[in-house]
């Protein structure tokens, strides 16, 4: 099933069941008013948001109306935790080899049991207190912060205890959507300089209109992995176009578990894969990464190992960034996430 929440005025806003070609959607407050009462007590309530999701796609809903992704908060508007993980590792030896990791970064921390020998370390918790919507229009006070933008993938999980293995932590997964973890690089380099967590250098989260249960992918749900493209367009221009699955170095039970690995994740955690990225094909100068970007940071990589310097700018005040991912229906799965970046005053 799909599931959305509207603003309705309220900090969590309406969950309404949406049909799976995004036509239309109906409320479900006669099962739950929010997305986390739904995960807290999931067993209960899952199956009469799957009644009702039932009735919509055969077109029996009394009540349906049309679907309208600008009326759509985050699926999951505030989160009780929110981590952002380093799922491809080839994102992070693109950077590494062109100079734009620090040295600490490039190395992982013990491995936890059974993720396996490699566990990316770029593993960090993010504010979730203030999720944005996929129409939301991104504030930036000052265009020399260096905003960018992360095309990911997101779970939000069921209770998942401490220590759990792998295949017990995906068994977790409760709900799937795109997401985008925005950076600003100038801050990033700063706190990392500093050996300070990320705070400023975040901020913001922003997710697809809709979040969807993993059954609602098919067999493109393989093992913890989405075997879909995601498209990132930046300004119009499509700038990524990389099959979630194929380079994915960890699954997501493998993430689970590597969030977890010394403490419980609770029902309504959001883990973020990190940025989809697909290796290069060649080496030295007949380098190539025909499947593009879906960062500027590994672009601007890119650039350094291929021209010996970074040309490509970061974000601009009227830049649009859209995500989508179509299902092999071809259809969008999640719904788009457009998102304008705006001029903010600084406080």
């Amino acid at each position: 099933m799909k599931l959305a929440t509207y603003k309705d005025g309220s900090r969590d806003g309406q969950l309404v069941v949406v049909s799976r070609d995004l036509s239309l959607a109906h409320y479900a407050t006669g099962a739950a008013h929010s997305l986390q009462q739904a995960l807290d007590d999931w067993n209960f309530i899952a199956p009469q948001l799957q009644d009702v999701s039932l009735e919509l796609n055969r077109g029996r809903a009394r009540h349906a109306f049309a679907f309208d992704p600008s009326m759509c908060m985050a699926p999951l508007p505030r989160a009780h935790q929110c981590v952002r993980a380093a799922a491809y590792a080839s994102h992070r030896d693109t950077l590494a080899e062109a100079g734009l990791l620090p040295e600490r970064v490039r190395h992982a921390p013990p491995a936890a049991k059974g993720v396996g020998p490699r566990v990316l370390a770029d593993l960090c918790t993010l504010a979730g207190d203030a999720m944005q919507g996929a129409t939301d229009p991104l504030p930036l006070p000052d265009e020399a912060w260096g905003l960018d933008f992360e095309a990911s993938l997101a779970a939000i999980t069921a209770d998942i205890p401490a220590g759990s293995a792998p295949a017990r932590a995906l068994e977790g997964v409760r709900l799937l959507m795109l997401a985008n973890t925005w950076c600003l690089r100038e801050w990033q380099a700063h706190e990392r300089a500093q050996g300070l967590s990320a705070v400023h250098s975040r901020p913001a989260q922003s997710f697809s209109p809709v979040a969807v249960t993993p059954d609602e992918l098919g067999d493109a749900w393989v093992q913890g992995r989405v075997s879909l493209t995601l498209q990132t367009q930046w300004n119009g221009r499509r700038v990524g176009l990389c099959d979630a699955g194929a380079d994915m170095t960890l699954h997501m039970g493998q993430l689970l578990a590597q969030a977890a690995a010394t403490r419980a994740l609770l029902a309504g955690t959001v883990v973020t894969t990190g940025p989809l990225s697909c290796p290069g094909v060649g080496e030295g100068s007949s380098r190539q990464w025909p499947q593009g970007f879906h960062s500027i940071v590994e672009k601007r990589a890119m650039e350094v190992l291929l021209q010996g310097q970074a040309a490509t700018g970061y974000l601009r005040w009227g830049d649009t960034v859209r995500l989508d991912m179509k299902g092999r229906d071809g259809h969008s799965l999640m719904g788009a996430l457009v998102q304008q970046v705006v001029e903010a005053a600084q406080a």
